[in-house]
């Protein structure tokens, strides 16, 4: 109780009363904040927002985004993670923290499209050399390194075309020239493809997938294993003023507790799926890596556990893309929309010619997200939109 007497608004924001300690529960507390409070100025000048073990603005983090933080990093197999607004976020955090003007950087040309424009952006206002790279080169990238390439991109697979890159050999070659590897994980989640025991150097991810699982949250975390480019990614993470919600953490913490199992389910409908359509005569190859169809597939099997619910399809080339749209629109249980990793099933067409520098095969592509409805309905589903053609 305080001794100085008080008007009532002075005691409504500052109350005497404090719950007790010693509460206890499953859920990670939420906590908000802008302002931190520190004991007195010693402790303040004490402190370094760089130091995760200490508290000292709400853009820095809180104990919630610091627990999340810490979940994401065991599941990668690193030892940091900083949070970011969305994938998108992580993917500029990674650039703006490695790259400056008259560096160069490879990108590989099946990755998420906004990467591919962020590259373009850089390139055409920043002065950063960005080069687009065909995704199966594997230990071949070495020709393609020059003495001002800071920084190569791996995504395995495509999110769209589906292709398994080396990520091996691409790190092999990277660092032999001292060369900075960067991975888009989202497809595996972390829990399918382990990226720092395969050479890469930062990971990163779109926690709107997976790991929230409920097709409401956006967010991106980037993780690595190494002191030196975690502060990096600090530094450039407070220069752009990267912060995320603590209601949405809260939401990916309370995902990630059931997240193995849902990817499981995703994966084992999505394999059902994917072999029924591959023995359909409208579907001239299945793009998913557990067939043999799929660019990378040995790749795949040598270096992932598992697979999750995306995958795409090629259309015989004889049915127009009037014919495939009218497929995707008379869907039913599948809806049409962009991102993945949720509770409901997706179909999106592409126009995949115009996304890529090179495509040589034919017929409309159509990428489908399993979510976890019964199989054998969304099976149903796909026929009776196929028996329309």
């Amino acid at each position: 109780m305080t001794n100085l007497s008080q008007g009532p608004s002075t005691a409504i924001v500052h109350p005497d009363y404090q719950a007790p300690d010693g509460f206890s529960a499953f859920p990670t507390a939420i906590h908000h904040a802008s302002t931190v409070l520190f004991k007195d100025v010693n402790a303040m000048r004490a402190r370094s927002w760089l130091n995760k073990w200490t508290y000292t603005y709400g853009l820095h983090g809180t104990p919630t985004s610091f627990q999340l933080e810490g979940e994401i990093a065991q599941i990668e197999g690193g030892d940091h993670c900083v949070l970011t607004p969305s994938g998108l976020a992580a993917i500029t955090l990674v650039n703006m923290a490695f790259l400056e003007t008259g560096d160069d950087v490879l990108v590989p040309d099946n990755a998420y499209g906004p990467n591919k424009e962020l590259g373009t952006w850089l390139r055409n206002s920043f002065g950063i050399s960005v080069r687009f790279y065909d995704p199966m080169i594997g230990s071949g990238i070495t020709d393609l390194i020059l003495p001002n390439t800071k920084l190569i991109w791996t995504e395995a697979p495509g999110s769209v075309s589906m292709e398994v890159a080396d990520v091996p050999a691409i790190c092999a070659a990277a660092h032999s020239k001292g060369v900075l590897v960067a991975l888009d994980n989202t497809w595996s989640a972390g829990l399918a493809f382990k990226p720092f025991e395969h050479g890469v150097d930062i990971s990163m991810q779109a926690l709107t997938k997976y790991q929230s699982g409920g097709s409401d949250v956006l967010m991106g975390a980037v993780i690595t294993n190494d002191v030196e480019l975690n502060n990096r990614l600090l530094m450039a993470h407070m220069r752009l003023g990267l912060g995320v919600g603590m209601d949405d953490v809260y939401l990916v913490l309370r995902g990630l507790q059931s997240m193995k199992l849902r990817f499981e389910a995703h994966d084992a409908a999505a394999r059902k799926v994917a072999a029924w359509l591959k023995n359909r005569p409208e579907i001239a190859k299945v793009l998913h890596p557990a067939w043999e169809d799929c660019p990378g597939h040995d790749v795949w099997k040598r270096d992932f556990t598992g697979a999750g619910g995306l995958f795409s399809v090629l259309f015989d080339a004889k049915y127009t893309e009037a014919q495939t749209d009218q497929f995707v629109n008379q869907l039913k249980l599948f809806k049409i929309g962009f991102s993945w990793g949720g509770s409901h099933s997706l179909c999106v067409p592409y126009r995949i010619e115009t996304m890529r520098q090179t495509w040589n095969d034919k017929g409309i592509l159509v990428r489908f997200n399993i979510g976890l409805e019964d199989p054998e309905d969304l099976i149903a589903d796909i026929a009776q939109s196929l028996n329309t053609f």
